[in-house]
């Protein structure tokens, strides 16, 4: 039981950031054709839109980016007025022993990517119970796997942030078990508002897990017993502020309206907020 809540008196700056996973479609190329998008350009919307924070997904990195890249994405995101809220990776930590460095190999790459960028925090996941396993061995794994991790982390001062993504993180009391193990303090939660399902109140269940929170990612649905139904904004800052949250939120859309022309009217809704 090496983590409790972070010691916040009260609450704090709330800033507000735009991840790239909100146009995953203009982001991602397809066979015929080059991706509508690049990071370059998601950094000159948030400046269109005077959004103080981008939340750069690794997903869309080209594949073979180097330092170099990573400096021209830094230089623009400054000039541009930009700050880089965090960064977003895959992983799965509850593979079985044999896979793990495979796993911890590329988030080290991922941790000095973002470390040269500038991000403080990177969302990462926990993974789902692999075949012939059990629960309780899986959050064992993860929270060895999350502890390793960390030690690279804490060497280029970037916080892991896990995320309530379900597999073993369907449920706060699951997650908070991996989150109690791991003893660095360069961990933490990424506080998604839209992942929890199958709870009658949903806001509540984030509010276990709001005060462990060193980055934040709202979404404009959520699950309410079982069903997808509009969000309400207001409750999940509310959430956030009761637990004395201070840091980026970020608008992670996933609804279905084309997000170029719908994101700039959650925008607004969350600058009032924040």
């Amino acid at each position: 039981m090496a983590i409790e809540p972070f010691a916040r008196k009260e609450p704090g700056p709330m800033k507000l950031s735009l991840s790239a996973y909100s146009f995953r479609k203009e982001l991602t190329a397809q066979k015929d054709k080059p991706a509508e998008m690049t990071l370059f350009d998601l950094v000159d919307y948030c400046r269109d839109q005077d959004v103080p924070g981008v939340e750069l997904t690794s997903y869309y990195f080209p594949t073979d980016f180097d330092a170099d890249y990573l400096l021209k994405l830094k230089q623009h995101c400054h000039t541009a007025g930009i700050s880089i809220s965090g960064g977003a990776i895959r992983n799965d930590f509850c593979v079985e022993p044999s896979k793990l460095q495979a796993q911890l190999d590329e988030v080290e790459k991922w941790i000095k990517a973002y470390a040269i960028l500038g991000a403080p925090a990177i969302r990462i996941f926990a993974g789902n119970v692999q075949k012939g396993s059990s629960s309780e061995e899986a959050i064992q794994r993860c929270a060895a796997a999350c502890n390793i991790a960390c030690e690279i982390a804490a060497q280029y001062g970037v916080f892991l942030a896990l995320e309530n993504h379900g597999g073993i993180t369907a449920v706060p009391e699951d997650m908070l078990q991996i989150v109690k193990q791991v003893e660095s303090p360069w961990f933490g939660v990424n506080f998604d508002s839209g992942n929890f399902k199958n709870f009658d109140n949903t806001y509540a269940e984030l509010a276990k897990i709001a005060p462990y929170a060193v980055n934040a990612q709202v979404k404009v649905e959520i699950w309410q017993g079982g069903n997808k139904v509009p969000a309400d904004l207001s409750k999940i800052v509310n959430v956030l502020n009761e637990a004395n949250y201070g840091g980026w939120v970020a608008l992670e859309y996933e609804a279905a309206d084309p997000p170029k022309e719908t994101i700039p009217v959650w925008l607004v809704q969350l600058k009032t907020l924040l």
